[in-house]
């Protein structure tokens, strides 16, 4: 039996013409499902995964191509049918999802729309310039922390880039380090938040990215986590790199949503958007992957791996360094402000990056890339304010490994972590007037 679509029905989004098992789904899930597989139609990438009916991806493939205006009237008048017969927290995961595809589509029609408003669409947070006063503290603090007298840009600079050289793991011995790490830090995750026995992650190198590590979700439990090439790894990266992209980080929290989001029937959980905020909420979660599963104090825990490997890691000189450039956290959305909001040219936002994070030349080149992309420009943002707003929300819980759990297994947005901080503060706040 044929369905009949809706009289609004886009038809540059294809409807169901057979029975299919992901049409067993709420017809709205169904429509989302449709609705976002149809942006990688106008650009490819923008599915970062999707693991639903296979089906129904091939009928968007072979549907007229999309008009991005089309699609973006389509996401308004699903907005307006939430929440139907969904609960109220799907239909509110659904309803930020489908704000930020509208706006993505207002883009790809060309819609002028200026990037605080952009960030603000696609990942529900709001984003301001931080005060540089800040970055002055934490060069200083930098400078204590490489034990140099001498305070001077240049005599930081050259101190730091000194720091680097020595951090550096020689090429060839980069595969072992990985293997030695995702191994174990697989094995603390599977102890932690356990994985079905069929989940596997398969590393690859890769050359001519704008980034320096991706995961691919295969699905069923699978991942490809590729690392570039072009980019120097180095010792006190490389544990947080493959935390991030495979234990605790990408790759487990897909996991865990496959079997236990999915297979409960939240088909919306199948498809994974760039510029949503899933983004900011999967960024967050796996730059904070590594304190979540080792601790904050993981420098010693991997000292003895690189021991093992024949490799000599400082870590005490690594972890008061990496404290001191946590303060340079918000270096590159400063940045892409510069580019994108106020439209500095290339060469200042490239001096600006050189200046404040210390960076070569080729290095400031490489984030411009990631700054300057159509589909990336604005996803600096998901691991600035995904990291402080999760910071925030973590540091409330009484038990911090069951509420990054919780990251991991539940379909929780910027809003949801707003909503039970002010419920916190709130709940602060009578204690003490009690008090």
């Amino acid at each position: 039996m044929s369905s009949v679509p809706a009289p609004d029905a886009d038809p540059s989004v294809p409807t169901p013409t057979e029975p299919a098992a992901a049409r067993a789904a709420d017809p709205q899930v169904i429509e989302y499902l449709r609705l976002g597989l149809a942006f990688d139609r106008l650009e490819r990438g923008f599915v970062d995964a999707y693991t639903g009916d296979p089906s129904l991806r091939a009928e968007v493939e072979s549907a007229p191509a999309p008009e991005p205006a089309r699609l973006a009237e389509r996401a308004r008048t699903l907005l307006a049918e939430l929440p139907g017969t969904l609960d109220a927290a799907r239909a509110e995961f659904i309803g930020s999802h489908l704000r930020a595809l509208e706006c993505s589509a207002r883009k790809f029609a060309g819609d002028d729309i200026g990037f605080v408003d952009e960030v603000r669409a696609y990942f529900d947070v709001d984003i301001t310039a931080a005060d540089p006063e800040r970055y002055r503290q934490a060069h200083t603090e930098l400078a204590d922390a490489l034990d140099i007298p001498d305070t001077t840009a240049d005599a930081l600079r050259d101190a730091y880039a000194a720091h680097r050289r020595s951090d550096e793991i020689p090429p060839e011995r980069v595969d072992d380090c990985v293997r030695a790490f995702s191994g174990a830090l697989r094995e603390r995750v599977r102890n932690a938040y356990p994985l079905p026995d069929n989940e596997i992650v398969e590393f690859e190198v890769v050359t001519d990215k704008p980034w320096s590590g991706f995961n691919y979700y295969l699905g069923n439990y699978r991942s490809r986590v590729a690392i570039n090439a072009d980019l120097t790894q180095y010792m006190s990266s490389l544990p947080s790199l493959i935390a991030h992209e495979a234990y605790p980080g990408h790759h487990t929290e897909h996991c865990r949503k496959e079997q236990l989001l999915v297979g409960a029937g939240h088909d919306e959980q199948s498809i994974f958007l760039v510029n949503t905020p899933q983004c900011l909420m999967a960024e967050g979660l796996a730059d904070h992957a590594l304190d979540a599963i080792v601790g904050k104090d993981w420098g010693s825990w991997a000292q003895e791996i690189y021991a093992d490997l024949g490799l000599r890691f400082d870590a005490d000189r690594a972890m008061r360094i990496g404290r001191a450039t946590g303060g340079l956290l918000t270096v590159r959305q400063d940045a892409a402000l510069m580019l994108h909001d106020r439209h500095a040219d290339n060469d200042t936002v490239a001096a600006f990056l050189q200046q404040w994070l210390l960076a070569p030349r080729e290095r400031a080149t490489q984030m411009l890339r990631f700054l300057t992309s159509p589909l990336w420009r604005a996803y600096i943002s998901t691991y600035v304010e995904g990291y402080q707003l999760l910071d925030r929300w973590l540091d409330t819980a009484a038990d911090r490994a069951a509420a990054f759990g919780r990251l991991l297994d539940e379909p929780l947005i910027p809003e949801s972590l707003r909503r039970e901080l002010g419920d916190q503060s709130a709940r602060s706040l009578r204690s003490r007037r009690r008090s």
